[in-house]
């Protein structure tokens, strides 16, 4: 009899899950099938061929793919290659805390291309719940003052390291990232700043004192640990997240997840202080075969080599994480990275960590999520290029994730190295 498991069946969206299979005659040639659908019923599919060893069976941590989505030894392929059948669609969990994606997971004979009347059975078939919130993690909304965003709490009585999480142009507030930070010990503000219930859209500036006063929100709560909260940012989230670390001595560790070196296009305000956007080429907008935007080479040389347009990142207090995607499409964030981290060796600086992924896009997200290449955001017309290669994509978000977490326990725990 064909047995199929996977272990654990229900789990956190970023743990890793062991697939196997039994019963089948030695060196047979199976098909897996995946599938989960959002919240909007957008559907989403992998597959992969795998042969059966000398006693029929199929491990998914030893045994390698022989085709489909992926070829190699991928034990979570099935989870981070799937695809949407609606074209520039993301793989987005907004509602993290009631219900879990669920994966469809069926084991098959393989089949040739041809479309026949009737759907072949399953030789097998489970379906696994990939959560975003651990059993206990609170989730609290944030409507004090202007602030706007949901407060992410670890069982237990704490106290934790707190981290304030910020996105880039998709705008709202975004929680998977949040939420998961917090199932693993983290208090883990999600925090919109554009386009959610009374907040600006579109962006006109960015005022850094609303970002200090959501830092000094946490840092009063009798669960979070001083004296300083963590900054965990991508894209111009990475943007504010940078000129953030410069600005307010309450941060202390920051994490840039491809982002500029520079303010892109709306000015940053902070008391008195007004800082100016980075003047750029709009020429050098181009598109891929597909007709994708990029934007990687929009801010021109002259742009790069004028050191008045840099953030002064020197000036920041804390520690840096930089995560580069070499194969970002929307940032050259590799570029940007170096920049920097010159920077803050020019003047005798060492608070800061480069992590450089050949072959990973600008999307780097929690592990085994799934690579979105292209996709529209609301505030532009255009279809977006992130960029990135499915294998190598999935490798960075596994390891980025990981270092992340000990980036933000190093710093922000007391045990941790004094600020610079």
């Amino acid at each position: 009899m064909v047995q199929m498991t996977a272990t654990p069946l229900s789990a956190l969206a970023d743990e890793p899950v062991r697939i196997r299979v039994t019963g089948l005659t030695p060196y047979q040639t199976m098909c897996f099938h995946a599938s989960v659908k959002d919240e909007k019923e957008d559907l989403f599919r992998s597959r992969a061929y795998y042969r059966a060893n000398e006693y029929g069976e199929i491990d998914l941590e030893r045994d390698a793919a022989l085709g489909g989505d992926y070829v190699g030894i991928h034990p979570m392929g099935l989870f981070w290659s799937l695809k949407p059948e609606k074209p520039l669609t993301r793989l987005l969990k907004k509602n993290v805390m009631n219900s879990p994606f669920q994966i469809q997971l069926k084991l098959s004979d393989p089949q040739l291309p041809i479309k026949t009347k009737a759907a072949q059975v399953p030789k097998a078939s489970l379906t696994l719940e990939r959560w975003y919130v651990a059993p206990g993690v609170t989730r609290v909304f944030v409507k004090e003052g202007r602030l706007r965003g949901a407060l992410f709490l670890p069982p237990g009585e704490g106290q934790f390291p707190g981290v304030i999480d910020l996105f880039g142009g998709i705008g709202g507030l975004i929680e998977f990232r949040a939420s998961l930070l917090a199932s693993h010990g983290f208090a883990a503000l999600a925090l919109a700043y554009h386009g959610y219930e009374d907040l600006p859209f579109p962006l006109e500036k960015v005022d850094l004192e609303y970002f200090e006063e959501a830092a000094n929100l946490l840092l009063r709560h009798p669960k979070v640990l001083g004296p300083g909260v963590g900054i965990i940012s991508i894209c111009r989230g990475a943007e504010i997240g940078l000129s953030a670390a410069i600005h307010l001595k309450q941060v202390t560790a920051t994490v840039l997840i491809n982002g500029p070196n520079f303010i892109i296009d709306v000015p940053h305000i902070y008391r008195d202080k007004i800082l100016q956007p980075t003047p750029f080429c709009l020429h050098l907008e181009s598109t891929d075969v597909f007709g994708f935007t990029e934007y990687y080479r929009v801010y021109d040389e002259t742009g790069f080599k004028d050191s008045r347009y840099f953030l002064p990142i020197e000036k920041a207090q804390g520690h840096f994480l930089f995560i580069v995607g070499e194969e970002d499409k929307n940032l050259n964030s590799k570029v940007h990275a170096e920049k920097a981290t010159e920077q803050l060796r020019r003047h005798g600086k060492n608070n800061w960590t480069l992590l450089s992924y050949p072959g990973a896009g600008h999307l780097i997200e929690p592990p085994y999520a799934p690579l979105c290449r292209a996709s529209r955001l609301s505030s532009l017309s255009t279809v977006i290029h992130w960029g990135g290669e499915v294998i190598p994509h999935a490798a960075a978000q596994e390891h980025s994730w990981q270092e992340i977490q000990k980036f933000l326990r190093k710093y922000l725990m007391p045990a941790g190295p004094s600020q610079l």
